[in-house]
């Protein structure tokens, strides 16, 4: 039996923001880490930008080159599903349940029985997820936050189908990688994303109503205490990932009328104003 202490490899899927993140903390962290996505663009940019974050960190004088160099020896990128051989896999990718299933599904005959599915959704129902994945018992919700990083939070998401070992085995993963796990069961937006709904909504409301505006509001909250204004931090998380989230805790929870999501959201995804990784969001970048 594979215990969470001799983890020593782990598969990430999805080479976009949080997948590239993650990958990075765990190679960062000396784990042998392989990075999978469909499209070699996505690879070959992740990887650029991983360079970069690590040059960037020895420039500023946190971390050694030699370190540098050690976390890049680990990091494995490929485009081939049968490289994706790990004790541990974790999937970022698109925000559709039926494609984290067969993907897990897929890994499933490819890998070792013991293998644990971790999914990084931030809104989609782990419980639906696992419901279809052959080894559903070995599935469960693993959520890191933007920057992964950086931000120390995971939620570890448990399903009535989660034996114990596969949470034990997330968790102290977790705690591993440096990060403060927090086991929650599986409900709309987990526990971070139900709580931080009406932060970023309320916000929302009243630049629509013309109370107020987008600078003075993030100014306000950051005055606070607040270490991120709302609106600075839907463009770091992406008004296409922030807006889904909005939608599917609002679908969920049969459409209360407090969690309507935002027209003015709607039109910033739909003119493609996302936020920093787009350039522009609420702020110009």
């Amino acid at each position: 039996m594979i215990l969470a202490q001799t983890i020593q490899s782990v598969c990430i899927c999805g080479a976009g923001t949080m997948g590239s993140g993650i990958a990075l903390l765990t190679a960062q962290q000396g784990v042998h880490t392989i990075l999978y996505d469909v499209q070699a663009t996505m690879l070959s940019g992740a990887r650029m930008g991983m360079e970069q974050s690590l040059q960037h960190l020895v420039e500023k004088g946190k971390i050694t080159d030699q370190h540098r160099l050690d976390t890049l020896a680990r990091l494995r990128f490929t485009n081939d599903i049968n490289d994706c051989l790990a004790d541990i896999v974790i999937e970022a990718i698109v925000e559709k349940a039926a494609v984290k299933t067969s993907l897990f599904n897929q890994l499933a005959e490819i890998n070792h029985s013991e293998v644990i599915f971790a999914t990084n959704t931030s809104s989609l129902s782990v419980t639906e997820i696992a419901r279809q994945v052959i080894r559903h018992e070995r599935v469960a919700g693993m959520h890191f936050f933007n920057p992964a990083p950086v931000m120390k939070l995971v939620e570890v998401v448990a399903t009535p189908f989660s034996n114990d070992f596969t949470l034990q085995c997330i968790t102290d993963f977790a705690r591993q990688l440096g990060k403060t796990p927090v086991l929650c069961q599986d409900a709309p937006g987990f526990i971070v994303n139900h709580v931080a709904r009406p932060y970023y909504l309320e916000a929302l409301r009243l630049v629509e109503s013309g109370i107020t505006d987008v600078a003075v509001i993030d100014s306000l909250l950051e005055a606070s205490g607040f270490k991120m204004g709302p609106f600075r931090l839907m463009d770091l998380i992406g008004n296409d990932v922030n807006y889904a989230v909005s939608c599917s805790v609002y679908d969920q929870l049969q459409q209360p009328e407090r969690l309507q999501p935002s027209a003015l959201q709607r039109e910033k995804v739909a003119k493609n104003e996302l936020g920093r990784k787009s350039g522009k969001g609420y702020y110009q970048y």
